[in-house]
């Protein structure tokens, strides 16, 4: 079975709230990355059609601080896809709900491999890749899936 990237786009939206900050009213990092990683478990969970679980996360870059009463929108796509994992790209974006203003304020890139009833990695569908844009993607997303297996089976001193 093969797959469209556009199969896997998903978009989770929240407005922060106080108990999610800190006594500055900034937004504890820790509340947007679990919101971005419940984006790229739906996103990934929808591309394969079974149960997925978090192995890595790459690139966590915060851009912006997040204030209480902002809206975080998260967009999360699988960009690449090998036999049982894939890698979601996830990007957060703040909207100052006041001003109409929005801007990227995180990204990282989620390794999700997906699992059978049993608890064992799970065969995923091929990505298909309409864009130059999403061939670039996939490139790059299997470089990094290359360099983690590598840097897993590097021995550790």
């Amino acid at each position: 079975m093969k797959k469209s990237s556009s199969d896997s786009r998903l978009v989770i939206s929240e407005v922060m709230m106080p108990s999610q900050a800190n006594v500055a009213g900034n937004i504890h990092g820790g509340e947007i990355m679990k919101l971005m990683d419940s984006t790229a478990y739906a996103a990934a969970r929808r591309y394969a059609r079974s149960n997925v679980v978090t192995a890595r996360v790459d690139e966590l870059e915060f851009h912006l601080p997040i204030f209480i009463g902002d809206l975080v929108i998260c967009t999360g796509q699988v960009v690449f896809a090998g036999k049982s994992s894939m890698e979601v790209a996830v990007t957060v974006e703040v909207e100052d709900l006041e001003c109409e203003d929005r801007k990227k304020a995180l990204s990282a890139f989620f390794t999700m491999v997906s699992l059978d009833k049993k608890g064992r990695p799970n065969l995923v569908p091929e990505l298909i890749l309409d864009t130059a844009e999403e061939k670039a993607a996939f490139e790059e997303g299997k470089r990094r899936y290359e360099a983690g297996k590598t840097k897993k089976q590097a021995p550790t001193s």
